[in-house]
């Protein structure tokens, strides 16, 4: 059986109280055939700390909203 899945870095996005946020180069493991991405318990963690302990973020960006109907 050949390995499909590589260890690279991809970009995160979460909604939380409302609010979106996008966090940057999160290390992954993504399969190459479905694109599905798992992550390690820390680095759910570290996200989870990144948004709960209010950390200044690197920068904010301004996101459009559509609705599908």
């Amino acid at each position: 059986m050949h390995e499909t899945m590589i260890d690279t870095t991809v970009n995160y996005t979460i909604e939380y109280q409302g609010q979106l946020y996008l966090i940057e180069q999160v290390p992954a493991r993504v399969c190459q055939e479905t694109g599905e991405e798992f992550f390690a318990p820390e680095t759910v963690e570290h996200i989870q700390a990144l948004i709960c302990n209010n950390t200044p973020p690197l920068r904010i960006i301004e996101t459009p909203v559509y609705r599908y109907a």
